[in-house]
């Protein structure tokens, strides 16, 4: 059976098309930097958005119009997976991500919940054999369902914990199952609401004996992929432990973790959290802590996750020349955690909205990879920064100098001259760059 009828696959049409269906830049056999953009960019679909969001809001229910609507619990999650490998291979994208709720339904127990994801993995399975699609990555739901009110890993009730280790227990087995290439922590409710009545530092403890475990487990299991923690700074969660990149790299850090994990960064997350998304990814990538992203936006007129799909180019390049620099994402890819708006309600919204994502990512590497070969800002820092690379600025990096050295030479300077930052010029020539790539 077919669920979306009135689109084919998309293919590339370049940047002359008026075709809605169809990449105006997103050519997966072009090379860029020796590799091809399919290569680069790994775009990655997200099951909870495309294949269960129903555009409801806090004030609305769902609007979304989708060929499976009327069904209901197994059948209804068995009806998605036939759809979503028709949208995977139509769109054209090489993986997909999900969390273990997205694509089975819970049963009344975690007995029958276990059954139920038996079922659709193994047709997952199947489909993946006959689509050639893989699983960038999955995870587990450990914030919807009730019990979790206080928090999986970090929360006050030692029952909870251990339906939390006994969830990513089966996630990990999933994993093995379907060859998925990274392991996802998303702690949505790994946080407190008042530190009134939170054991901080019991929280913290408790959840790297968690992350430990899972790496025992995974190893004892065979899983050899990458474990990718995502950072968030609150939603729903007041205060949430992985509230950006420099946080959670200081959490694994301390706890002997570092060498296990690498961060899954969000771009709208960065944006709650105060910071530009590549911000996030300059913290991670001169740590070595840049595994993954997921593709989206936020409203900056809004203060919460709206989760939409990207198309700031400006940004966009931005993000794509740190995950350049970083030499690319290795197991990691783009999966665009993004949904269609609210009044983008039918079918084909779906194929519209990741032909943007994809053309303006496909877009963004082209323009990244422009300013690298240029040595756009390369040069631009180094000139900024010449002074450390000879006389007394070298002594600082060299370490070969202290604070009495420092003293004599400030005492003999008549004055210190600073050299303008030119902002606004390097921002006018990086717009040239959008304009001409």
């Amino acid at each position: 059976m077919a669920y979306f009828n009135t689109v084919n696959r998309i293919q590339f049409e370049g940047k002359q098309s008026r075709n809605p269906l169809a990449f105006k830049h997103y050519n997966k056999s072009e090379v860029v930097l020796g590799k091809t953009q399919e290569e680069h960019l790994r775009f990655a679909v997200a099951y909870w958005h495309t294949m269960t969001g129903g555009g409801s809001d806090p004030f609305g229910a769902d609007t979304a119009i989708r060929p499976w609507n009327g069904y209901s619990g197994l059948d209804l999650a068995k009806v998605r997976v036939e759809a979503a490998f028709e949208f995977f291979t139509k769109i054209d994208a090489p993986y997909f991500c999900f969390h273990d709720r997205d694509i089975a339904p819970e049963g009344h127990s975690l007995k029958e919940t276990n059954e139920n994801l038996d079922v659709i993995v193994a047709q997952i399975k199947e489909h993946m054999k006959t689509s050639g699609v893989k699983l960038l990555w999955n995870t587990a739901n450990m914030f919807s369902n009730p019990r979790f009110v206080h928090g999986a890993a970090t929360t006050s009730n030692a029952e909870v914990y251990a339906y939390a280790a006994a969830q990513v227990k089966k996630g990990l087995e999933t994993a093995v199952e379907l060859g998925a290439e990274n392991y996802v922590f998303w702690g949505g409710r790994e946080g407190y609401e008042s530190l009134l009545n939170t054991n901080l530092e019991l929280e913290l403890d408790n959840l790297a004996r968690f992350y430990h475990m899972a790496i025992a487990y995974a190893k004892e299991i065979g899983f050899t992929g990458q474990f990718l923690i995502e950072p968030k700074p609150k939603e729903p969660s007041k205060h949430q432990y992985d509230y950006d990149a420099a946080t959670s790299i200081a959490f694994l850090q301390k706890y002997g973790l570092d060498r296990h994990f690498k961060l899954n960064l969000e771009a709208n997350h960065a944006t709650l959290a105060g910071h530009t998304f590549e911000h996030e990814l300059r913290v991670a990538r001169i740590n070595g802590m840049l595994g993954s992203i997921d593709a989206n936006q936020g409203d900056l007129l809004l203060g919460w996750d709206t989760d939409e799909f990207p198309t700031d180019l400006y940004a966009v390049t931005l993000a794509m020349y740190e995950i350049l620099k970083n030499g690319g994402l290795g197991s990691g890819g783009v999966n665009f955690d993004a949904k269609v708006r609210r009044s983008s309600f039918e079918p084909e919204d779906l194929f519209h909205a990741h032909i943007a994502g994809m053309d303006t990512f496909a877009k963004g590497l082209k323009v990244a990879a422009k300013l690298i070969e240029d040595g756009f800002f390369e040069n631009i820092v180094s000139e900024r920064y010449r002074s450390f690379q000879s006389g007394i600025g070298l002594d600082i990096v060299n370490g070969t100098t202290d604070f009495r050295k420092l003293e004599q030479y400030a005492l003999a300077q008549d004055r210190i001259r600073n050299k303008s930052g030119k902002l606004e010029l390097i921002k006018a020539q990086l717009n040239e760059y959008l304009f001409s790539v």
